[in-house]
């Protein structure tokens, strides 16, 4: 299984970016996705998740009114709207797949067990 985040880049802020998250080896329509962040110095934290029927999103705080998270189950693919950035979002953000069917998208990076290599977001002030 293999996880590529795309998209990410050098943006001002109040602007904003779309990553994409591409699957192969495992087809995503029954695994619910998530989206996670590291900034420098910190660890690792839960940014957005989708279950796996796409009925149900869940979002920090931090994001929640500004980021979408959606999934194209026929391109085995799962985006991040992120609008009104703030220096505050500039991190690598992850893509990552819960490891067992039907889940809910938990916030619980320990559910997930593939993982991307990482997008860089920085956001200049």
């Amino acid at each position: 299984v293999q996880l590529v985040e795309s998209g990410g880049g050098l943006v001002q802020a109040g602007g904003s970016l779309r990553l994409s998250c591409a699957v192969s080896g495992r087809s995503i329509s029954s695994y619910a996705m998530g989206w996670f962040r590291q900034a420098p110095g910190k660890e690792r934290e839960f940014v957005s998740a989708i279950n796996w029927g796409g009925g149900s999103r869940s979002y920090a705080d931090s994001v929640k009114g500004r980021f979408i998270i959606s999934r194209d189950n026929a391109k085995n693919t799962v985006y991040l709207q992120m609008n009104s950035l703030k220096p505050e979002d500039t991190a690598v953000y992850y893509c990552a797949s819960e490891t067992s069917r039907y889940g809910s998208g938990s916030s619980s990076s320990r559910l997930y067990g593939y993982w991307g290599q990482g997008t860089q977001v920085t956001v200049s002030s």
